[in-house]
């Protein structure tokens, strides 16, 4: 059976492959539970909070500390040298055999010669460079053993070297010897032994103890603020060096711990995924979005365990809020709290102080989300700033009040890191931009800035097509406070509104509201051109939002705004002029989408209340009712909202905005009395 890739199985393929992706990179981003994570040196505060020993571990040596023992009990070390007896006869007899061959005489005095030849021999002859060794080493004496076995011990002022050999030997014998090579037969006979060397010394070692002293479990070692000093780092480096050994010796602990982790940290994110497919399917559906929230989790989280792993800095320096901040100005409050606190709990995995961390940053994040409803102005940004180190230094200090009691105890400098932390929130304006490019999003800085009338664009539309200009600011005011009492985005439909219409002002002339009298161009055409000319203004809106580089929500608009319904005007009046012909659908239905979001679903709704209000007759509160309630409940029953999420109560009440807001803006006015003449 061969697999059919259909659009939804694509899109749970992509879901599916970036969750995995999350949890995978998020579990090789923390750290080893088992791994000490402390910087630390000499001299330097205590840059973290109160550390208490968790287990029993020795104080270790400072390797200072231990080469100066060893060296000490080395002081006495003696080295062994193998002595080789064999070499003396072996050397004199082929002294011997060549004086005889080069002279043809016996050797005279061999005797005595014999007898200085072994006692040097006895002594011992060395290398020139063990023997400077041994005198750099300041050693006195050295072992000899025999080939049976043997030690004996020599002073190294009795043991010669090749030359000294040479030179104490001709002192003492016949001048017609001495005048032969006996330089050549003076060869080393102590030969340094290194395993024994070595067995010697490790066995003088093994007493050497390398700790001073144990620290026991729950034993206080540091507090932050603590300088650092000789006596504590030996105790941290020890504690460092016990984690090591834990971490290599206790492998199924670090297998459970690291599948602990991942377990809990696939929990979160699946918790994470599960709220956006019950309640944000939008955010859910599209997989730009998706990827969007997930790399800002990812962001942090990494910043975090960089910070912690590879670094001294505290942890708090790292502005959290940018991901609840970013996340409320593309999305919603609800969204941005909720990934700001997947990621803090995942990040309270690897801090020193998790129930601290994550008082502090839940308070800190309500505080970002509450105070950016909507960012319309850069300094928005400065006062989120200034909220945002207002609530970590209170809940901060409210914490140090409540675990230390003693202002002297309380770490006054974590004020200076709040500080950098709540700074770097102005550069979000910079990410926000950053992010709309990369992810095809949209703020409501953006929308703000779209909402003027005074572009070139706007300025251009209101010049070529101003009836339907006047009718898209009007359809804007209705619709923007349609969607501020629904629960709508306002800024998005408002600018939406806006731009709806501008494909219009490619054939402005067809459009009623831009006719000045005179004959109508569309009446000289068939039924089915006139509608293709009105139905075309849709797709010339796209074109042109499209190279105005309008970003894809705004041109969403533009194609939904008339959905699939038809040109009634021209489509009923080919029926009535052709009752026996059915006439071809889809020449006279627009190519939609039909709305899909809130926003898209208002617009429709403004748009065609807004136009059929302007052909009223008589403006009364009876026949703008009916006017509404008709032009809205035949858009229901034409099916056109049937993909938009909007409900019934919706409807109604944005009913009841556009009723009230036509009746002001067409209210009867008075008539002003004229001055009468004076009768004469």
């Amino acid at each position: 059976m061969k697999l059919r890739i259909t659009p939804a199985l694509w899109h749970n393929v992509l879901t599916g492959s970036i969750f995995l992706a999350v949890v995978v990179i998020i579990s090789y981003l923390l750290p080893n539970q088992n791994t000490f994570k402390y910087q630390f040196e000499i001299g330097k505060p205590w840059s973290y909070d109160l550390i208490t020993a968790s287990f029993d571990f020795p104080v270790y040596k400072s390797d200072t500390q231990v080469q100066k023992e060893k060296k000490a009990i080395l002081r006495d070390f003696i080295p062994y040298y193998k002595k080789d007896t064999t070499v003396a006869g072996r050397q004199f007899g082929r002294f011997v055999a060549e004086y005889k061959k080069n002279t043809g005489n016996d050797l005279k005095d061999g005797e005595l010669i014999r007898q200085r030849w072994d006692h040097i021999y006895q002594q011992g002859i060395i290398s020139a460079e063990q023997l400077q060794h041994l005198q750099l080493e300041q050693s006195e004496r050295i072992h000899c053993i025999t080939p049976d076995k043997v030690v004996h011990t020599t002073d190294i002022d009795e043991v010669y070297t090749p030359k000294t050999a040479y030179e104490t030997l001709t002192s003492a014998i016949p001048f017609s010897v001495t005048n032969y090579n006996l330089h050549l037969y003076m060869v080393e006979n102590l030969h340094y032994d290194s395993v024994i060397n070595d067995l010697s010394r490790k066995e003088m070692l093994k007493n050497l103890s390398l700790t001073s002293g144990m620290v026991q479990a729950g034993e206080r070692i540091v507090d932050r603020g603590e300088i650092v000093t000789e006596e504590l780092y030996r105790i941290l480096t020890s504690l460092k060096l016990e984690y090591d050994k834990k971490k290599q010796t206790n492998l199924e602990r670090s297998y459970l711990t690291l599948i602990g982790e991942v377990m809990l940290i696939t929990g979160l994110i699946l918790l994470f995924f599960f709220y956006l497919y019950l309640f944000r399917p939008r955010i859910f559906e599209n997989v730009n979005h998706l990827v969007f929230i997930n790399l800002l989790i990812l962001i942090v989280i990494a910043l975090a365990s960089g910070v912690v792993q590879y670094t001294s800095v505290s942890y708090f320096i790292i502005p959290y809020a940018l991901l609840p901040v970013i996340v409320r100005v593309f999305f919603d409050s609800r969204t941005a709290l909720f990934a700001h606190m997947i990621a803090t709990m995942i990040i309270s995995l690897i801090v020193d102080n998790a129930f601290q961390f994550l008082i502090i940053q839940v308070a800190v994040g309500m505080a970002a989300v509450s105070s950016l409803k909507d960012m319309t102005q850069r300094s928005q940004l400065a006062h989120t700033a200034l909220l945002i180190f207002v609530t970590y230094s209170l809940v901060f200090l409210s914490l140090e009040f409540i675990s230390e009691g003693d202002l002297k105890r309380i770490n006054w400098g974590s004020l200076i890191h709040f500080a950098i932390s709540s700074g770097f929130m102005l550069i979000a304006y910079l990410l926000i931009y950053i992010f709309e490019k990369l992810f095809g999003l949209i703020s409501a800085v953006t929308l703000l800035e779209l909402t003027n009338i005074n572009s070139d664009l706007m300025m251009q539309f209101a010049e070529k097509a101003p009836g339907t200009f006047q009718h898209t600011l009007q359809v804007s005011n209705l619709a923007t406070e349609a969607a501020k009492k629904i629960g709508a985005n306002s800024l998005l439909v408002r600018t939406g509104a806006l731009y709806h219409d501008i494909g219009k002002m490619k054939h402005p002339e067809y459009f009623i509201e831009n006719q000045l009298g005179g004959p109508n161009p569309l009446s000289m055409m068939d039924f089915e051109a006139a509608a293709r000319v009105i139905i075309g203004h849709v797709n010339d809106g796209i074109e042109i939002a499209k190279k105005e580089h309008l970003p894809e929500q705004i041109i969403h608009f533009i194609g939904t705004h008339h959905g699939l319904s038809k040109t009634r005007y021209f489509y009923n009046a080919f029926i009535n002029a052709n009752p026996d012909v059915k006439p071809n659908d889809e020449l006279y239905t627009y190519p939609g989408p039909l709305p899909d979001t809130k926003e898209t679903a208002i617009l429709m709704m403004a748009d065609a209340v807004e136009a059929r209000a302007r052909s009223l007759k008589v403006y009364t509160e009876d026949s703008i009712n009916d006017c509404v309630e008709s032009m809205i409940n035949s858009q229901i029953a034409d099916g056109q909202f049937k993909e938009a999420p909007i409900s019934f109560r919706d409807v109604e009440t944005v009913k009841a905005i556009f009723k009230e807001k036509i009746l002001n803006m067409y209210h009867t006015r008075i008539v002003y009395p004229e001055i009468k003449k004076p009768v004469i």
